[in-house]
């Protein structure tokens, strides 16, 4: 009877223990989601406002096409 008792306190310690640990862990976790979604709101805005520069730059680029022989090669006489 008397390590039954002793084996239920354990538990009992074990338990409230166990719980600690995971409570501590899921703020945690809630810490970590709550950065991830002020970095990806950030990324997002960052986005947005550089969308059209990005996007002017690159239509200039495919668009400025110079027909140009390259400085490697080499007529054959």
């Amino acid at each position: 009877m008397e390590v039954e008792q002793y084996r239920r306190e354990r538990e009992q310690e074990f338990q409230s223990k166990q719980q600690a640990a995971m409570g501590s862990q899921g703020n945690l976790s809630a810490e970590v989601e709550q950065a991830t979604r002020c970095q990806v709101q950030g990324m997002q805005s960052s986005q947005q406002r550089n969308r059209e520069r990005v996007l002017a730059q690159l239509l200039g680029m495919v668009c400025d096409v110079r027909a140009q022989v390259h400085p490697n090669y080499r007529i054959a006489a």
